[in-house]
C-alpha cells in the first residue's frame, strides 16, 4: 500500500517550530511518521527548544533514525542536542528492523513513530526496541499493548506485542517487540459512549526492591477506592538489570481497556506514587468519557489517516484536553487534507476527525 510512495502530496518540505505547542518529542514523532507516510519533506527546527536540555536526547534521535531506516530518507541533523532536522523519505520498506535506544529511554514513544507507516505498508514487518519499558512521562508497554494497539487494531491492521524483558531508569535494558500486518484501508472508528461501568485492577511491579514498596503502593489505592482485595496484584519483576516501581491502574469497560501509570522515584513515598495514579484514574471515571487524555493524543494519527485516504470519519470523547492532542491536531493538519472539529461541552471534549471537503 505504501509502495513507492503511493501516498505522495506536493514534495515542497513542511516546516514545524519545534518550539510551538507542546513544544516536545511528540512534534518530533508525529512529523516524521507523517513525512514517511506522505512522501512529504520535513525541517523541524528550535527542535525542543524549551526543554531544559534542549535538542534531540537518545531516544528521540533513535526514533529520528529508525524513520529513516523504514524508509532510507536523506536525514541531516541527525546526531545529539540538534534542534534543527531535516527529513527527506523515500519508499516504506516492510521488514524486520531491530532498534537500539542504548538508555533507558522510552520504547514505546520510538515505536509510535514506525507502527503508522508500518501498519499501511504493502507486507507485514517485525520491530524489536531495546530501552526503557515504563517510565516517567512516557506509556508504559501495557499502554501500548492493551489500550493503543486494540483500538488501532478495530481499524484494520492487526498486531502481536511482546514485553521480552523490563527496563526502568537509569539501568535502561527493557526489550519489546511488535509484530505488525497491515491494512490496505482504514476504517473510521467511533468512542461516543460514556462509560457505565468499568473494571478495575491495580498491578504494582519493583525491581530489585522489597516487594513491600509494591504491597504499599496497592493498600494506598485499595484504601482509597474500595475496591476488592482481588484487584491488586504485587509483582516482583526478575528480568530488568536495574532497580525499578511502577504502579499501572488498568479500567477496563465494555469500549475499552484504559491505563493509568506512575513510577516511583527515589526520595518519593510508594504512597505518594499510588496517589499520583489513582488520582488520574479517578478523574477519568468520574467523567465517564471512554478515551483518557493520553489516548486521546494517540488516537489522532490513525484517525487522521483514515479520513484522508479512505473517506472514513472517526470521532472520540474525551477529558481534559491536552496541549499534546492540540499540537497533534495542528500537526495533522499540516500534513492531511482533514477537518478536526472540537466540541467543549463542561469537561468533556468530542474530537471528530474527518476528510477535508475544501
Amino acid at each position: 500500500m505504501m509502495n513507492e510512495n503511493k501516498y505522495d502530496m506536493a514534495n515542497s518540505t513542511i516546516e514545524i517550530d519545534g518550539s510551538q505547542g507542546e513544544g516536545g518529542g511528540q512534534m518530533v514523532r508525529s512529523s516524521l511518521a507523517l513525512s514517511v507516510i506522505t512522501g512529504k519533506p520535513v525541517r523541524i527546527f528550535n527542535l525542543r527548544a524549551r526543554r531544559k536540555k534542549p535538542g534531540l536526547a537518545k531516544q528521540h534521535l533513535t526514533a529520528v533514525n529508525a524513520a529513516a531506516e523504514i524508509c532510507n530518507a536523506e536525514v541531516s541533523g541527525n546526531e545529539l542536542q540538534s534542534q534543527d532536522v531535516s527529513f527527506n523519505p523515500g519508499a516504506v520498506k516492510p521488514g524486520n528492523y531491530h532498534f537500539k535506544i542504548g538508555t533507558a529511554g522510552s520504547s514505546t514513544l520510538v515505536a509510535q513513530t514506525v507502527l503508522p507507516p508500518l501498519m499501511i505498508a504493502d507486507a507485514p514487518s517485525q520491530i524489536q526496541i531495546d530501552g526503557g519499558t515504563h517510565n516517567e512521562k512516557a506509556p508504559p508497554y501495557e499502554f501500548l499493548s492493551l489500550a493503543y494497539l486494540p483500538l488501532v487494531q478495530r481499524m484494520g491492521p492487526s498486531f502481536k506485542s511482546e514485553l521480552r524483558s523490563h527496563g526502568f531508569y537509569p539501568a535502561g535494558g527493557g526489550s519489546i517487540a511488535i509484530e505488525i500486518h497491515p491494512a490496505s484501508s482504514l476504517a473510521g472508528i467511533s468512542l461516543t459512549e460514556l462509560v457505565k461501568k468499568h473494571r478495575p485492577q491495580v498491578q504494582a511491579l519493583v525491581s530489585k526492591l522489597p516487594l513491600k514498596i509494591a504491597d504499599r503502593e496497592c493498600d494506598k489505592i485499595r484504601r482509597k477506592s474500595y475496591w476488592d482485595a482481588n484487584r491488586f496484584e504485587s509483582v516482583e519483576v526478575t528480568d530488568s538489570p536495574g532497580p525499578g516501581n511502577v504502579v499501572m491502574i488498568f479500567l477496563k469497560s465494555e469500549e475499552l481497556t484504559e491505563v493509568f501509570s506512575a513510577v516511583g522515584k527515589i526520595g518519593i513515598k510508594a504512597e505518594q506514587v499510588a496517589s499520583q495514579v489513582y488520582r488520574e484514574a479517578n478523574n477519568y471515571i468520574k467523567h465517564s468519557a471512554p478515551v483518557g487524555p493520553h489516548l486521546a493524543d494517540q488516537l489522532l494519527l490513525p484517525m487522521g489517516l483514515a479520513a484522508a485516504y479512505h473517506g472514513q470519519t472517526s470521532e472520540f470523547v474525551t477529558i481534559d484536553l491536552t496541549e499534546h492532542t492540540t499540537t497533534h491536531v495542528d500537526i495533522l493538519k499540516r500534513f492531511l487534507a482533514v477537518d478536526v472539529s472540537v466540541q467543549i461541552d463542561s469537561k468533556l471534549a468530542t474530537i471528530k476527525v474527518l476528510p477535508k471537503t475544501a
